[in-house]
């Protein structure tokens, strides 16, 4: 693992952890220190392996499964959490779906799991967390440049998803801020992971959008999730920080 020790001591929650940016995530924050647990929903296999992966470097971290659709399950995981490890300092909330389509086709049971994982999941992870910090804590959203700019048809209900999430946390770091507890989201663009691919037709067609044109990489989405959990963001709440290769410029 890294030298660099700047969460030393901290525990923190990934939902969504076990591929893509939450797993990229898991490894940083973990390579900086923390005791990382990393929530899954049906990706078990890969979230023991990514466990395995850390402590083999060193780091400390569990599996855990928390459906981020199913409140119950998810608040009993992040209870659990907080109480095997007497703290949780960090939540990153990076359990999403992307479901497509034109907005007069676009069914409702997609409609509702899109709200149910990237809104209501969002809202009740951050709840149960907020319960077991004190001051310093952080809640951290992967959310998404597209609730900025959607150019593209068939992203309505996704992008009406990832845009709720600013005025949540928006709110949020007023309820929270009296506690020293941050609130903020990271706006990824194009990032290369199952969800996203780099080497489609889609992609060009995304890349011609961009002012770099290029997917990011997972770690980079990650490297700006380590800023705002660690202490050199205690000033920074409320916040939307666009990492999309210039997708919203």
């Amino acid at each position: 693992m890294s030298t660099n020790t700047k969460l030393n001591g901290k525990v923190a929650f990934i939902n969504g952890g076990s591929r893509g940016i939450g797993a990229a995530t898991a490894r940083r924050l973990a390579s900086e220190g923390a005791t990382v647990v990393i929530g899954y929903q049906a990706s078990a296999i890969a979230a023991e392996a990514l466990v395995g992966e850390i402590e083999a470097r060193g780091g400390k971290a569990i599996a855990v499964k928390a459906d981020a659709s199913d409140a119950a399950a998810l608040t009993r995981a992040i209870d659990g959490a907080a109480e095997r490890f007497g703290r949780l300092d960090i939540l990153v909330n990076s359990a999403g779906v992307l479901l497509l389509g034109p907005v007069d086709q676009f069914a409702l049971d997609h409609f509702d799991k899109t709200i149910a994982v990237n809104v209501r999941g969002v809202f009740v992870a951050s709840q149960a967390a907020a319960a077991h910090m004190t001051e310093g804590g952080r809640i951290i959203n992967i959310s998404s440049t597209n609730a900025d700019r959607m150019p593209f048809a068939g992203g309505a209900v996704y992008a009406m998803s990832k845009s709720a999430l600013t005025g949540l946390v928006k709110g949020m770091a007023r309820d929270l801020g009296s506690r020293g507890i941050t609130v903020n989201n990271v706006n990824p663009g194009p990032i290369d992971t199952d969800m996203n691919p780099a080497n489609t037709d889609f992609a060009d067609a995304l890349h011609s959008l961009m002012a770099l044109p290029r997917h990011g990489r997972a770690d980079e989405v990650a490297g700006m999730v380590a800023y705002l959990a660690g202490a050199e963001a205690a000033f920074v709440t409320g916040a939307d920080l666009l990492i999309d290769g210039g997708f919203a410029a």
